[in-house]
């Protein structure tokens, strides 16, 4: 549905600004130009689209027949939209802030510098993305391994899981978070890193850490990764680079390479 906004005359050119809200409540301004010998020549159309669709026009045609256009063309890119809101919910996205609705192309935050670059088809917006990995050089040993991982399992992409699930799922690790859903998820069980299960097992010889959730995470906001303590102890005593002093461990993420250090309990 759309609304006048704005009218103007402008070097004899009849210049007028519709907004529209599409079935989302996404919202779109169609700017519409006529010149002198309107109706017989088509207006000038433009909007912030990845595209614009090719306007059809006869000496018959009024403006709300371009609207009528612009408004079908809006339907056709719901789901090409719908995946680009999902990545900047779900993804640390760079520029996230205002991005336009008629770019197909998204910066996301891999963790320790890398960004995967990742281009939508607007034409089949579920089908695999190109992506190409962008980070410091030379490339850091967490860029190749993402790198390589894309291109050993970007066979495994589905059009019946979520972009997020399908990027995870190929790259077989999870990616930082916007702040604002890390907060919301601080008062949920995180899965841990080397486990991979919420919650330790319920057993006797673990005594007061039986069942317990992560307690345990990595202070790299780009890493960010969540473990059990008790596992991370376990995982940096298996590592001959992990030093000790008293009863603290002095290691590395196995994630992002950046330092941590885990109290040991014996309890």
């Amino acid at each position: 549905m759309g609304t006048a906004k704005k009218i103007r005359w402008r070097f004899n050119v009849f210049q007028l600004s519709h907004s529209y809200r599409d079935n989302k409540g996404r919202a779109h301004i169609l700017e519409i130009q006529l010149g002198r010998d309107y109706p017989k020549s088509p207006p000038s159309v433009s909007a912030d689209v990845p595209y614009m669709f090719t306007l059809e026009w006869s000496t018959r045609s009024r403006l709300k027949d371009v609207m009528h256009q612009f408004q079908k063309h809006l339907d056709n890119l719901q789901e090409f939209w719908s995946v680009l809101d999902d990545i900047d919910k779900s993804f640390c996205v760079v520029d996230a802030k205002q991005p336009s609705r008629a770019s197909s192309v998204r910066r996301i935050h891999a963790g320790n510098d890398c960004i995967i670059l990742v281009h939508i088809d607007f034409n089949d917006p579920k089908s695999l993305p190109e992506c190409r990995f962008i980070g410091p050089l030379p490339p850091a040993m967490h860029m190749n391994n993402l790198h390589k991982l894309w291109r050993r399992n970007s066979k495994k992409w589905s059009k019946e899981i979520s972009f997020r699930e399908n990027l995870e799922c190929i790259l077989g690790t999870e990616l930082p978070k916007p702040p604002g859903l890390r907060e919301e998820d601080d008062h949920q069980p995180i899965e841990c890193g080397i486990c991979y299960a919420q919650f330790l097992p319920t057993d006797e010889e673990l005594g007061a850490r039986s069942g317990t959730p992560t307690d345990y995470t990595c202070e790299n906001i780009s890493c960010n990764k969540s473990f059990h303590s008790l596992c991370l102890t376990d995982w940096l005593r298996s590592i001959t680079t992990t030093r000790q002093s008293f009863d603290v461990l002095f290691g590395n993420c196995p994630y992002c390479s950046d330092p941590v250090a885990v109290k040991i309990n014996n309890k």
